[in-house]
């Protein structure tokens, strides 16, 4: 397994827009040099348990695990909206980490979070709230988005100052654009600059 320290990019995606995201920030994360994104993604919530599925997704990354977790430099969390809050998927898959919040294995560690939505309107910036909430009770440094990045002040779709976010159409068939790119891309590069700032200090 490389030494080389890595931010993890954790995603729920079900139409593909937030997975396409997730690739432009590990993009922004490359572009800090000297630290690598690792991206995964979490299982659906089903009737069946997880016991029953299969360990390995069919395409894409594989599932997150709570040694990803456990040993990243930092984390950037993702997910499309749904009524304002996290999929319930996430939610589930963050509910199961107490054993790090116990550890304390993730205290003092950069963070940020995405999303994207069917609607202009839809609760962009109080899904990112609803992923932060955790972040915040594990001890994490949370990071959203200056303005000094002028695609925060240009968008007219996706973007706000408290994550990367992105508008998909009402039939998620909207690519992301210019401006919401450029902002994924500064959100995994200002959390993988912040990490390589806390190693240099440890």
């Amino acid at each position: 397994m490389s030494s080389t320290p890595y931010i993890l990019i954790v995603y729920y995606s079900r139409s593909g827009a937030t997975a396409d995201m997730a690739g432009q920030i590990a993009r922004g994360v490359g572009a800090a040099g000297g630290i690598e994104a690792r991206l995964r993604t979490v299982p659906d919530v089903t009737a069946q348990t997880r016991a029953v599925l299969d360990t390995i997704p069919s395409e894409g990354p594989l599932y997150c695990e709570e040694e990803d977790l456990r040993h990243c430099a930092g984390l950037v969390l993702g997910s499309p909206t749904r009524f304002g809050n996290m999929a319930a998927p996430l939610k589930h898959f963050i509910d199961q980490t107490s054993g790090l919040w116990l550890s304390g294995s993730l205290i003092g560690k950069p963070a940020g979070v995405f999303t994207s939505t069917s609607s202009l309107h839809g609760g962009q910036e109080t899904t990112l709230i609803s992923m932060m909430l955790p972040l915040l009770h594990q001890g994490m440094l949370i990071t959203g988005l200056p303005y000094s990045e002028p695609s925060l002040r240009q968008t007219t779709a996706g973007g706000t100052p408290y994550g990367a976010s992105h508008w998909a159409g009402e039939n998620n068939d909207r690519p992301l654009d210019d401006h919401e790119r450029v902002l994924c891309r500064a959100l995994g590069k200002r959390v993988a600059s912040l990490a390589l700032r806390v190693l240099a200090d440890e």
